[in-house]
């Protein structure tokens, strides 16, 4: 007899399934471009930041400086990203995504429209307006989560 999971009884339990549906959608995405999810980070920053410096990749990623070395090196040698000296300061490199580092990645907010559509799918246009309205007056008492 085969193992089923718990049922999901709360409706919190209920929230974090959707949300590990959507960040597999996410994942799934990145992955089939042959990418990990800190590198289709780190390329999705580079797209909506160019020419940011290493220090501020390890920041926006809470990772260190040493692993985001790693992570550019592997996109450098994909042709993904590129590193460029600052003119009058060599040892400061402001990191771009490739053009085609830009065009791997251009659908994400494609696709993860279509994922939230697909979860969404069973609800008609009403029930999704109480369920935002629900969401919206619970996240209105909550801490506003960091951007940094």
């Amino acid at each position: 007899m085969s193992e089923q999971a718990p049922p999901l009884t709360t409706s919190l339990e209920l929230v974090r399934w959707i949300g590990w549906a959507q960040r597999k959608a996410g994942e799934d995405w990145i992955r089939a471009r042959e990418l990990s999810h800190e590198q289709g980070f780190v390329l999705g920053y580079l797209v909506q930041n160019p020419g940011s410096i290493q220090r501020d990749l390890a920041a926006v990623s809470r990772t260190s400086a040493a692993s985001v070395s790693s992570l550019l090196q592997g996109l450098e040698r994909r042709g993904l990203v590129e590193r460029r000296t600052e003119p009058g300061d060599e040892r400061r490199k402001r990191v771009f995504a490739t053009p085609t580092g830009a065009e791997l990645i251009a659908g994400f907010g494609a696709a993860m429209a279509a994922a939230d559509e697909t979860i969404l799918a069973p609800l008609d246009e009403a029930e999704r307006a109480t369920l935002h309205q629900l969401l919206t007056k619970i996240t209105a008492e909550l801490p506003q989560p960091s951007r940094s």
